[in-house]
């Protein structure tokens, strides 16, 4: 089987003084490609005290950089004090549904013991998307008494009825360097009505070999009878410092979206010699976009350098 080809077309947005509050990052693209205005991509952005909240822009469906609004305020708040989200929120997966638009987020507490911890949020729009709002105070997935850590970047599509949910979920916090480093690979869930999932601990995407450190933000598109996924995995040691050890966009196909073959080297995008992904791809959301395929993903610095895109090649 040949890799796939994708064409890449470059940056479309890095921070500017467009959004005042937004300090640092352009993070975890999530896209909404069934939008009247064009193409909606969510992103994480910080601000001034580095708390993480989401931004928005709209693109041109033909030429996604070709940018036609920044949203000014940030698309969600910060929970209330003591909340799962009190820290930080972050998109992570967009469904359209019924009239309805799912914004599956991620919730940021700061913890004293270890960096943070992370849990997954809902918020949902009637109006077309122009605004959403929490459905709850609370988290809708949090770690349990099988997935005692925390769990975070999820993928969530409606398959046949079935809300389908490929999430990342953390196995352990490690010390290196005298520093604690958490390690996380791919898990599957299940709903009826994408609220309350049924979380069986199905591995979806595991660790390749011991020196895997982290797998994150699924993406699933479903090909006839197939399923395809592209995501970002990592090594544990020295994936800040080191491009080697650094996130790259991997593969996998299943028959089920169940049960996973890892094919790495058929993702098709590498880092490019220079520029804004030239150390690290991360992130990966891939759409089809009127019968066509966009990737969208970070760069260096885990969003740091921007958002880009790039468009999958015919045979």
């Amino acid at each position: 089987m040949k890799p796939f080809k994708w064409e890449k077309h470059g940056l479309i947005y890095c921070l500017d003084d467009q959004i005042s509050w937004a300090k640092d990052y352009t993070q975890m693209p999530t896209v909404d490609a069934m939008c009247d205005r064009g193409i909606d991509i969510f992103f994480s952005s910080r601000d001034q005290i580095n708390r993480s909240l989401i931004g928005r822009l709209t693109v041109n469906r033909d030429n996604p950089k070709r940018i036609v609004n920044v949203q000014q305020s940030p698309v969600l708040e910060l929970g209330d004090l003591g909340t799962f989200d009190d820290c930080g929120v972050m998109p992570s997966s967009l469904v359209n549904f019924e009239g309805r638009k799912y914004l599956y987020y991620i919730g940021w507490n700061v913890r004293n013991t270890v960096p943070y911890h992370n849990s997954v949020g809902l918020a949902v729009s009637e109006d077309k998307g122009l605004t959403y709002q929490k459905i709850f105070t609370g988290p809708i997935m949090d770690r349990t008494h099988d997935e005692p850590y925390f769990c975070a970047t999820t993928c969530v599509i409606v398959d046949n009825g079935i809300w389908r949910n490929w999430y990342l979920s953390c196995t352990g916090w490690f010390m290196v360097s005298g520093k604690p480093e958490p390690r996380y690979h791919l898990k599957y869930a299940e709903s009826s009505d994408g609220i309350n999932w049924k979380r069986s601990g199905t591995i979806a995407i595991d660790y390749v070999d011991q020196n895997e450190g982290g797998i994150a933000r699924a993406t699933v598109i479903k090909d006839g009878s197939l399923y395809r996924m592209w995501y970002s995995y990592r090594s544990i040691l020295n994936y800040r410092s080191d491009s080697h050890s650094s996130y790259r966009i991997g593969y996998a196909e299943s028959s089920d979206g169940i049960s996973w073959k890892r094919l790495d080297d058929r993702a098709g995008i590498d880092v490019s010699g220079q520029g804004w992904d030239a150390f690290m791809l991360a992130y990966p959301e891939v759409v089809d976009i009127d019968g066509r395929k966009f990737m969208f993903y970070n760069g260096n610095g885990f969003g740091k350098s921007g958002i880009g895109y790039a468009e999958l090649l015919a045979d």
